[in-house]
């Protein structure tokens, strides 16, 4: 039985721009996306002052930091920080190739989720190119565990994300969300959920220099009686797991190329999540490159094994 998926790389159509300030840093910051050629991938280019002109590749052997957020690069060096919500609304909406001008350190939380890069890349249009898009294949289980968190990949014949939380507190509990994953259902089940955070933990976060930026206008923020201080209160019932599937797209599109399989995970985290894709990209007989061949109108694709693209981080 085929798979349904695109077979074409896309880039955004025109260029799009979005400014806003760092969850973190509380800096403000814009960034400017720009169409690429096929197989570029996704690339930061920071234009800020210090190192104007430097460049981070989005893949996950650029990870310098998984404390809190995604970074890529050094965090005590030349880096960008935050950049897990941008890159899961890539992921969801199936965006490849794209240069990413940024003037600052930190990629700009806006309201805490995806839904305004999907906005913007609706604004500037996906452009389908000429060459063939690159999948990788999981062929074989893959798991990491830590504790009691753990995270695996499973062989499926789709992009499924199957994702749980357990906190203790009232507010958010034991939540699950699991769904295949393309363009609808990103934009209607995941994209609008935002990050959260507990009051509790705010002014130790702002001693270690953190969470700066935060506010209600881009978190969810749970108080110390449990329940949600928003005053608009939640996006969905399940609004903390939602985004923590969010996260993990994030974090997976690192991978250099989209994946066919089921990634599933318990108590996981930003750095549970770049363990479990290091450990499936250093088993070279836990997954294969494919592309679609040539299908017969009306049906799914077919897949072939070919080489990795020349941008895939387990080829570096």
């Amino acid at each position: 039985m085929g798979i349904d998926l695109h077979d074409y790389q896309t880039t955004l159509k025109s260029r799009v721009t979005l400014s806003g300030i760092g969850v973190h840093s509380g800096k403000p910051v814009s960034m400017h996306f720009h169409p690429a050629d096929p197989d570029t991938g996704v690339v930061f280019h920071y234009t800020g002052e210090g190192g104007s002109g430097r460049e981070l590749p989005a893949l996950v052997s650029e990870i310098g930091g998984t404390a809190l957020c995604t970074v890529l690069g050094d965090p005590s060096g030349h880096h960008v920080a935050t950049v897990e919500h941008v890159m899961a609304a890539l992921f969801g909406l199936g965006i490849d190739n794209l240069s990413i001008e940024i003037d600052g350190s930190e990629v700009p939380i806006l309201d805490g989720s995806a839904a305004m890069f999907v906005d913007a890349f609706d604004q500037a249009g996906i452009e389908t190119l000429a060459v063939k898009r690159r999948y990788i294949r999981v062929l074989k289980p893959v798991r990491i565990e830590n504790g009691a968190s753990w995270a695996e990949f499973l062989p499926y014949g789709g992009t499924r994300f199957e994702v749980e939380i357990d906190f203790d507190s009232p507010a958010v509990g034991r939540q699950s969300f699991a769904a295949d994953i393309d363009a609808d259902v990103f934009r209607r089940d995941i994209a609008r959920a935002r990050t959260f955070g507990f009051m509790k933990d705010v002014e130790r976060l702002w001693a270690a220099g953190l969470a700066l930026g935060s506010s209600l206008e881009n978190s969810v923020v749970i108080g110390d009686d449990s329940r949600v201080i928003n005053v608009e209160g939640l996006r969905y019932s399940n609004e903390f797991v939602r985004h923590k599937t969010l996260d993990a797209m994030g974090d997976l599109a690192l991978a250099g190329a989209r994946f066919i399989g089921c990634f599933r995970s318990y108590r996981g985290g930003h750095k549970l999540n770049a363990s479990a894709l290091r450990r499936l990209l250093s088993d070279r007989t836990a997954f294969e490159t494919v592309e679609t061949t040539r299908r017969e109108r009306g049906r799914s694709a077919e897949m072939i094994a070919v080489n990795a693209p020349v941008f895939a981080p387990w080829m570096l």
